[in-house]
């Protein structure tokens, strides 16, 4: 993702969190995150993922979904994000063209004479219906935490995308597995699909995000300490667990699929 698209939602968020009068530690505790983090947001410096954004708009009374729109809008590759500004363009100059034609001397005619010019001017249907690309990111350690490459979950450009049924969240990426810590269940080179629409309740297996130089893993999470503290649980019990605060964990997305190539049986 482009640091200026990241400029954008961060300057939403402080517009709409200073409209509502409120500093930025209030909001971070409103949200469950540290002011440091909140900041990192604003500033466009880190990532805001669709669970935040949504925290967020609840936090300031935010009912129209402006931020999570304007966080969709800059996943959508530039070349279909494109098509559609200029649709846009096209849409406001038929309007107006229309308005003028309705006011004219003779309004069927112009009107007759508008779609004419418009037929012989159609650059064809956008092809967003049939668009269901799902960004592979990385790789995602099925251990202990590594570092995460790709800072800019989710990415709008990416080197490979899939396609996958019953998945329709825009947000929607997809990871390799690295490791054997959450065998037998998935297996290094599968690639699993996250939704970060889907809930995340104890038990769930996720793609966890920590603050600390921007680390990852992939592990089924628990809640303890009052939800204050998050157990990374490896199916695998040759590892061991790991606990780490709420506020160290940045983003938090469950698995909605996993995909892996059938193992065919030795002769």
């Amino acid at each position: 993702m482009a640091q200026g698209s990241s400029d954008a939602v961060g300057k939403l968020i402080r517009h709409l969190r200073q409209s509502a009068e409120l500093t930025v530690q209030q909001l971070a505790d409103a949200i469950g995150c540290s002011k440091a983090q909140l900041s990192l947001m604003e500033s466009g410096l880190r990532t805001v993922s669709a669970q935040w954004a949504q925290r967020i708009e609840k936090a300031l009374g935010v009912r129209d979904g402006r931020i999570t729109a304007a966080l969709q809008w800059q996943h959508i590759p530039p070349a279909i994000r494109a098509q559609v500004e200029r649709s846009e363009l096209q849409s406001r100059a038929i309007a107006g063209r229309i308005k003028q034609a309705l006011t004219s001397d003779d309004p069927l005619a112009a009107l007759r004479d508008l779609v004419e010019h418009s037929s012989s001017n159609v650059d064809g249907p956008l092809p967003l219906k049939s668009y269901r690309g799902i960004p592979v990111i990385n790789k995602v350690a099925a251990g202990y935490p590594a570092e995460f490459t790709d800072l800019d979950y989710p990415a709008s450009i990416a080197d490979e995308y899939i396609t996958c049924p019953d998945v329709s969240d825009a947000d929607a990426f997809a990871a390799r597995v690295v490791g054997d810590s959450m065998e037998p269940e998935y297996h290094e080179g599968d690639l699993v699909v996250f939704s970060p629409s889907m809930p995340t309740p104890a038990g769930s297996d996720c793609f966890v995000r920590l603050e600390r130089d921007n680390q990852t893993t992939f592990k089924r999470v628990y809640f303890e300490n009052e939800g204050r503290t998050i157990r990374l649980q490896p199916l695998n019990s040759a590892y061991a667990p790991q606990f780490v605060d709420r506020e160290d964990v940045t983003g938090m997305y469950a698995a909605a699929y996993v995909m892996r190539r059938v193992r065919i049986a030795s002769p």
